[in-house]
């Protein structure tokens, strides 16, 4: 959990997630980015705090960025002053730190020092530019009328070169977000988007609760990655408390975890099919997954499995035939996604849109921080459930899948051994599962107390990290989705390709609006 070079007092918190934390000062801030990124390491998060409620000095700050390295996950805290209120870019060291730095800044108002890119992100003119929602005295009455601010685009320029702007406001239920395409003909030369533009106040929200109550919030940052948000809320406030869930609870989690993997999964190989034009593939995965929705939604009581996941536990379980259920059902989609697979496979015209389409290399992956399912699609073979297996995954042995494409066609391949082995994955702890308590009692936590939690969602890693104030309520919860590193690689992902191939290349990434607009 340490960075290997970096000589810091390092703190292992307790819980299922190896993480450290460590205080470093201005010159440490930039050698932790460097001796990680020397060390193989990827930025998993960068975020702030207003600590002026509890410090003795007024002007007291945090930035914090937290680093996957070798033993875990090391996170360094940066105590930051007015009136610079700065700290050392690192986006040189690793590009997905860009949008994070422009985020914290329109939040809180501080800045990354030598930054090139110093645009307003989640913004877009919703508050006054000397108002900051994450500081302690901001008055959100006092918020100014909606106006519209205009975004300073990059341009390409030559002969023949043209934009098309497609959004913010999409056709259907998806939710907003701007595309701007340079083009020439058809091919891309250019995309840059800019999101934000549902910007829910979320981490804001956090403050009128408590430790106890925040999971549910937590589990609505993203909906289609509720368990993995609410089990990474609940990892960091049992490592604040000081508590440990139930062994049942512990694998109530791994199934409700991968029950929402195979659900994810299967809608996208359906709108992956859809999107190059056969239709069928989207009937019958739209089917499949609707079933298993319904199964959740019969044995836990909710489609998506939200509020499933607490503090302490799981709020319900199954019995015995809630488990027999699902054994055969997962039994018999087996069957249908091995024939469905079969026809991918054989069909002319997906492989003619699928191969070579949308490619991120290895190299760039790398480059860029690429993770998650798109990550493991372009050679990066990062999944916590095998890497940092949590309990129960160090006793079910996750086949972690992989390949160095990093097309479309790899990341449809790679949904499909992911889906055969959440299958597996449901049948084992349905039938494994121990007997024994859903929950535990929580205590009171301490004042300062700070907790993180790390989970392998279907999309990518997962981070919470959670600060605890007086009176049991939450102080600073910041909740990050894997949408933030991968958002900038959808941008290099349709160079060189053709317009209409955008939709199916944005589709073979998924990435949540909503994840990445807290």
């Amino acid at each position: 959990m340490r960075i290997p070079g970096l000589n810091l007092q390092w703190t292992v918190l307790p819980g299922d997630a190896p993480v450290a934390i460590a205080a470093v000062g201005e010159w440490q801030w930039t050698e932790a980015a460097r001796l990680a990124r020397e060390g193989g390491g990827r930025l998993v998060s960068l975020w702030g705090a207003d600590h002026r409620d509890l410090s003795e000095d007024e002007d007291e700050f945090s930035v914090y960025a937290a680093y996957a390295v070798q033993a875990g996950l090391a996170i360094v805290r940066l105590v930051v002053a007015e009136p610079a209120l700065s700290y050392p870019d690192l986006s040189g060291l690793f590009p997905a730190a860009a949008r994070m730095q422009r985020a914290l800044f329109d939040l809180l108002g501080i800045g990354a020092s030598g930054a090139a890119d110093t645009r307003p992100w989640l913004r877009h003119g919703a508050w006054a530019e000397d108002a900051f929602p994450l500081r302690r005295d901001f008055d959100a009455a006092k918020l100014p009328p909606n106006a519209l601010a205009d975004y300073a685009f990059v341009r390409v320029e030559g002969d023949g070169v043209h934009e098309i702007p497609v959004g913010p406001i999409h056709a259907g239920i998806i939710e907003p977000g701007h595309f701007r395409f340079s083009i020439v003909g058809e091919k891309v030369l250019r995309l840059e988007a800019r999101l934000g533009y549902v910007h829910k106040g979320i981490e804001k929200r956090f403050e009128d609760f408590t430790v106890a109550e925040g999971h549910r919030l937590a589990g609505r940052v993203s909906g289609d990655s509720t368990v993995a948000f609410a089990w990474a809320y609940a990892q960091a406030a049992e490592s604040l408390l000081g508590v440990v869930p139930p062994p049942r609870a512990r694998w109530i989690r791994a199934l409700a975890l991968e029950r929402e993997r195979v659900a994810n999964h299967l809608g996208d190989l359906g709108a992956l099919g859809n999107d190059a034009a056969l239709a069928f593939a989207l009937s019958q995965f739209m089917r499949l997954k609707e079933d298993w929705l319904r199964t959740s939604g019969e044995v836990f009581g909710h489609r998506l499995l939200m509020d499933l996941v607490v503090p302490g536990g799981v709020a319900s379980g199954f019995d015995a035939a809630g488990a027999e259920r699902m054994v055969a059902e997962s039994k018999a989609i087996e069957v249908e996604v091995r024939d469905l697979r079969d026809i991918f496979d054989e069909h002319a015209g997906l492989q003619d849109r699928f191969l070579t389409t949308g490619r991120v290399t290895p190299e760039l992956a790398r480059k860029l921080g690429l993770t998650g399912l798109a990550g493991r699609a372009s050679g990066q073979a990062n999944d916590l459930r095998a890497d940092f297996p949590a309990a129960p995954y160090a006793e079910l042995a996750v086949r972690k899948a992989g390949y160095a494409a990093g097309d479309v066609a790899a990341r449809v391949h790679l949904r499909f051994d992911e889906v055969l082995e959440s299958l597996r994955l449901v049948r084992a702890i349905a039938m494994g599962a121990p007997d024994g308590e859903l929950r535990v009692e929580l205590p009171q936590p301490r004042a300062q107390a700070f907790g993180a939690g790390w989970v392998e969602g279907w999309r990518g890693e997962v981070l919470v990290a959670l600060e605890a104030g007086e009176g049991g309520r939450i102080r600073r919860c910041h909740a990050h989705d894997p949408s933030w590193q991968n958002w900038p690689v959808i941008e290099h992902a349709v160079m060189g390709n053709i317009v209409p191939d955008f939709p199916l290349i944005n589709k073979s990434f998924n990435l949540s609006y909503s994840g990445q607009d807290g």
